[in-house]
């Protein structure tokens, strides 16, 4: 037999002489005919293949066997540890009130018929690649896995599919690495800062009575988890984190975290404003609106002196809803867009921390959906560290109604993502976990969960009695000691502080708060309570903004966007839709998606990054825009908008995955973090908006009025009423209208080619202004090939966007029209198809409004002027009379109208959007039609 030793951390290294024969002989036999073997080596032959030398070489055997009874002793060691290693966490310590039944059933020698004779008999390099020190044997080797796997954190990543990951955790585990042992400055450090957590809220608590703060207590130990993984991460040299996170907590976290001063945050609850109490070295930015928003939602963002910058993003009650912004926000701090083509995704600049309720993150979709984006090329951000708060508890609801799954943390199990569970309770394993996480995220570039359990001390919020609902839960928490109480006591106990010491710290600390109150009650004096205002820029309804392009220049780029690398050939048909663009450009046939492509070409030579998703983005949902080309032969991929010549900016698109409130909140937050890139989603049809419609409520149309923060996304939701059925009609356009007010966003619904690529490049121009809004632009279907909304090269180069545009051929005789027509989008081109010349009509003018919010009343009212004999002005909608812009438009119209018949023409008021067969659509639009056009 070779001098060779088999390889530790393999079962064969338990075997020789007879038994190592027997064991190679069965797997001779394995590679045969497996059925034949005995299923405990099947078993083992699966996991670790057969026996090999360290060296690669295949060991010899000098004798067949006489007995199988020590393989299976082995093997059942074997099975001992992984099983440790896979449910050690049903066991462990991880519950701080001790309410959780523990699991040990799956981890005993008695289940695998071993004994600890048996397991002394086995050498330890059977269960380690690296034995650790002072283990000798199988049973010290068990004792210490169960020591490991067992103590204050729980591991899951058995489910892990790459197996090089699931060693590396494993061996950082049984490598000690949540063992850490702190120095006694370091274990002094972390009792001040739980001292100072603690008693910002025990301050609060006793100093506001009964105002609403969403305490973070009975989790006090996540602000040493953060610490821990932005103080590692910040020593790799990531430069930029951003944090998402609900109510519960979020007030230590903004002042522990993002470093607002405890007198600035005081005087939020003391009604005195807080620029008072403003740092001057310029650390600290936060945004205000107008009209503002309560504490617990607000953000901030705070720059270290090592340049890493931490921002804690803005986020309303609706817990989870943050999760994709920050996410998006994250890939736009990673991306760069100086150049042209794709921008440049480098995921070591960022990354993001998400902290969930446990609750919410077993229940709320939206989670799920943020992780489906892990692993996707476009919106990947090579890991976000997602970290469950976990107090037991949703609201009142106790985990028996709140999911049906052993932790909140089993969703993302799903996604391949290892689960880290630990005692809220042990504040120096979780500032271990915090270091590992760091590691963990550059290497594997994935997102990883931190179930953080722990407990909540008081009621949902300070005014809420726990317990009429939770009885024995709150029982135990009034038992309970504090975190800072029990690990204060432990450090008296090892001698590092006396108990006096830890006594005074907790003093001290409290009188710093008292004395930041102090100041604040001081400075309310000097108070002048100034009631923060709309900007100024965001007052114009109408910006003039110059979106003419050189006709040259113009010409130049068409050319440049049909040139297509050498040897690339796109689809016979779509080469051939394709090159008509050249004949199109000159002939004023221009298409939607050809103005489309000639506007982001120009915004980019412009200096502005583009980004656009969607779920058909790339090619378009109704087969209009080509973006991306594929060879026809290989399938390789060509995007001509990389190859426009002067082009100082990136343009990047990506297809999306199949969701609307997880894809446009991304969006909505990239486009936060780089308010320089016109950032735009694309519906697959308007109405899928409706997932959506938390992001519309809750940032789209009011984040800058509650917290401040600008947009200029853009929204484009395919609509109008084709006879495609209810669910493929309509983008909802009333709800966005709702919304409107304050000059809040763009909600504009074009006719023309022309208008909406001017439309586009007035965003762009608009972008990193105090005037920049939101663009909604509830666009076209039928219309994207239509004739009559086909531009002409003139009007792009020379011409700008027109909220109103009249119809031509009619309103020639001044005296003779007796009624208006107003009406946006589509069915203003069926009108128009109706009207030809205008021969017949001339009682009748057509004015198409192009811009509906904000409403161009003043230029609608001066064209009605112009005809003295108007009797009646008619809204025209295609959408049911609920629906639609009937009822916003309608106190602007009597406004307009000053006393003469204002009139409804349109499908009657429904619960549905839309017919739901061809025919009777035709028959509905054919009535409405003709009723708007006849005298």
């Amino acid at each position: 037999m070779s001098n060779n030793v088999l390889p530790a951390g393999s079962p064969w290294s338990a075997f020789s002489g007879p038994n190592l024969g027997y064991v190679l002989e069965q797997y001779d036999l394995f590679l045969q005919s497996p059925e034949e073997v005995e299923p405990e080596l099947v078993e083992l032959f699966q996991a670790y293949g057969g026996p090999v030398f360290a060296d690669g070489q295949q060991p010899v055997a000098t004798a067949a066997v006489t007995g199988t009874g020590d393989y299976k002793k082995v093997l059942a060691a074997v099975k001992l540890a992984e099983s440790i290693r896979e449910y050690g966490h049903l066991a462990a310590d991880l519950y701080p009130l001790k309410n959780r039944q523990l699991d040990t059933s799956r981890i005993e020698e008695s289940v695998f018929n071993l004994t600890a004779a048996d397991l002394q008999a086995i050498p330890a390099s059977v269960f380690f690649a690296n034995v650790p020190a002072g283990v000798t044997n199988g049973k010290e080797a068990i004792d210490y896995l169960k020591s490991v796997y067992t103590d204050k954190i729980g591991v899951e990543v058995a489910h892990l599919q790459n197996a090089e990951e699931r060693a590396w955790i494993e061996a950082q585990v049984e490598g000690g690495a949540f063992k850490a042992t702190l120095s006694p400055e370091e274990k002094k450090a972390v009792l001040e800062r739980l001292t100072r957590i603690e008693n910002f809220e025990k301050f609060i608590h006793k100093t506001f009575v009964g105002q609403k703060r969403f305490s973070g207590e009975g989790l006090d130990t996540q602000i040493i988890l953060l610490d821990e993984i932005i103080k590692s991460s910040e020593t790799k040299g990531v430069k930029n984190v951003r944090i998402g996170m609900a109510h519960r907590g979020r007030l230590n976290v903004l002042t522990h975290v993002l470093n607002k001063p405890y007198d600035m945050m005081f005087s939020d609850f003391a009604h005195v404003s807080n620029d008072l109490f403003f740092p001057e070295d310029g650390k600290l930015e936060i945004t205000k609106g107008w009209t503002g928003d309560v504490k617990y939602h607000m953000g901030a963002s705070y720059t270290h002196d090592s340049g890493l910058n931490v921002k804690l993003a803005y986020n309303p009650s609706h817990l989870e809803v943050g999760n994709p912004l920050v996410i998006g926000s994250v890939r736009a701090a990673q991306d760069d867009v100086s150049a042209a083509g794709t921008a440049k995704h480098d995921p070591s600049n960022a990354f993001g921390i998400i902290l969930h309720g446990d609750a919410a993150f077993a229940g709320q979709g939206i989670v799920t959906e943020g992780f489906n984006f892990s692993q996707t090329e476009g919106f990947t951000t090579g890991g976000t560290v997602q970290i469950i708060a976990n107090n037991m508890i949703g609201f009142t609801t106790e985990l028996h109604d709140s999911r049906s799954s052993i932790y909140s943390s089993d969703p993302a199990k799903g996604y391949d993502i290892p689960v880290i569970h630990v005692n809220a309770d042990s504040p120096e394993t979780v500032a271990a976990v915090g270091r590992f996480v760091a590691e963990y995220r550059a290497k594997f570039k994935k997102d990883i969960v931190i179930d953080l359990i722990g407990y909540r001390r008081y009621g949902h919020n300070e005014t809420d009695d726990p317990t009429v609902t939770n009885p024995e839960t709150y029982k135990l928490v009034s038992k309970h000691e504090p975190i800072r109480a029990l690990y204060g006591a432990e450090l008296a106990e090892a001698g590092i502080l006396s108990a006096d010491e830890v006594k005074a710290l907790d003093t001290a600390i409290y009188a710093e708060m008292q004395a930041a109150y102090d100041h604040v009650k001081e400075m309310a004096e000097k108070d002048e309570h100034v009631t923060p205002n709309m900007p100024e820029e965001l007052k114009i309804e109408f910006p003039e903004i110059d979106t003419k392009v050189d006709a040259e220049r113009l010409a130049k780029v068409n050319e440049d966007l049909l040139v297509f690398a050498d040897g690339f050939e796109p689809q016979n048909k779509l080469g051939k839709i394709l090159a008509k663009r050249r004949d199109a450009f000159t002939e004023g046939k221009i298409d939607w998606g050809h103005a489309e492509t000639l506007a982001y070409a120009t915004i980019t030579q412009d200096g502005t990054p583009v980004r656009f998703t969607g779920q058909d983005a790339q090619r378009g949902t109704f087969s209009q825009r080509h973006l991306v080309l594929h060879d026809k032969n290989n399938g390789a991929e060509f995007t001509p908008l990389h190859h426009i010549e002067g082009a100082k900016a990136s343009f990047t698109v990506y297809n999306s995955p199949l969701t609307e409130a997880g894809v446009v909140g991304f969006e909505y937050g990239y486009n936060l973090e780089n308010q320089n890139v016109l950032t735009v989603w694309e519906a697959q049809f308007g109405d899928f908006a409706n997932m959506a419609q938390v992001m519309f409520d809750n940032f789209i149309s009011s984040a800058r009025a509650k917290w401040g923060q600008k947009s200029g996304f853009v929204l484009l939701l395919p609509h109008g009423y084709e006879g495609q059925g209810p669910e493929h009609s309509s983008s909802r356009m009333e709800r966005f209208l709702q919304l409107s007010a304050e000059n809040n966003w763009f909600v504009a619904n074009c006719s023309n080619a022309g208008n909406y690529y001017h439309l586009l490049r007035r965003q762009a121009a608009l972008l990193g202004t105090e005037g920049v809004r939101p663009l909604v632009v509830v666009s076209p279907k039928s219309l994207l090939r239509h004739p009559l909304a086909a531009a002409t090269a003139e009007q792009l180069a020379n011409g700008r966007f027109q909220e109103v545009i009249e119809q031509e051929g009619l309103g020639k005789n001044t005296e003779a029209v007796e009624k208006v027509v107003l009406g946006t989008g589509k069915v203003m081109i069926d009108l128009a198809e109706r009207v030809k010349d205008g021969e017949g009509l001339d009682h009748l003018h057509i004015i198409r409004v192009e811009q509906i919010y904000p409403f161009p009343a003043q230029q609608v009212k001066d064209i009605i002027a112009r005809f003295p004999n108007v009797k009646e002005i008619v809204w025209v909608q295609e959408e049911p009379k609920n629906q639609g812009s009937w009822t916003y438009v309608l106190e602007t119209l009597y406004d307009i109208a000053e006393g003469k018949k204002v009139r409804y023409v349109g499908r009657p008021a429904m619960s549905s959007t839309s017919e739901g067969d061809g025919d009777s659509h035709k028959a509905a639009q054919a009535k409405l039609v003709n009723e708007a056009l006849e005298k």
